[in-house]
């Protein structure tokens, strides 16, 4: 899988955000908040995927950190989710895909309730042990106590580009497939709460 360049386990993806308190300090309420991302397999089968934990924070400097539990990964299938554990993200050695970024707070300091704006936000992502920067199309949007982030377009993350390319043909040889794509969209819909009830 390869993010294009861009991740987001992310990914999961996002995932940014800001308010206007004093020693604010948002968490992502996995409850909430969803990363999945999308197979194709026998050149025309699509299949969708999410991951079921996630967590991460944003601090009032506007440093966002996000963590993708990739055993966390759900296929709907067991013994699927079984080998995109073992083989594909090898989670015995690389249990999490990390994802960061600097938010600028500013420009959402003036939103109100269900306000939203529209931004472009570099991301870091740490996935198998390589690392790849990426820009996330995202709309935030101001929440009571909180903010959510969706993906405005998919992100596409490359295999080769995560050095996950093998585990993709360990994945097509043991399920006896002609092709798995190399590439995956991935899109999220996260929500940040302010802990404490804000300040």
């Amino acid at each position: 899988m390869n993010l294009s360049k861009v991740s987001k386990s992310g990914l999961l993806t996002y995932l940014i955000f800001s308010g206007v308190s004093a020693s604010a300090q948002w968490s992502l309420d996995n409850e909430t908040s969803v990363l999945s991302f999308v197979t194709v397999k026998a050149e025309h089968i699509a299949e969708a995927h999410t991951f079921t934990s996630l967590n991460g924070s944003l601090g009032e400097d506007g440093k966002l950190s996000v963590e993708v539990q990739l055993a966390s990964v759900d296929t709907l299938i067991p013994i699927r989710n079984e080998r995109m554990r073992d083989m594909l993200f090898e989670i015995d050695l690389f249990p999490v895909a990390a994802l960061s970024a600097e938010i600028d707070l500013e420009e959402l300091s003036s939103l109100g309730a269900g306000g939203w704006v529209d931004q472009e936000i570099p991301l870091t992502l740490v996935l198998h042990g390589n690392t790849v920067g990426m820009d996330a199309a995202v709309r935030i949007t101001q929440l009571d106590g909180g903010y959510s982030a969706s993906s405005l377009t998919p992100l596409i993350l490359s295999a080769d580009s995560v050095g996950l390319a093998a585990g993709v043909e360990k994945l097509r040889q043991v399920a006896g497939l002609p092709s798995i794509s190399r590439s995956v969209p991935v899109s999220f819909n996260v929500t940040f709460r302010e802990e404490n009830g804000g300040s």
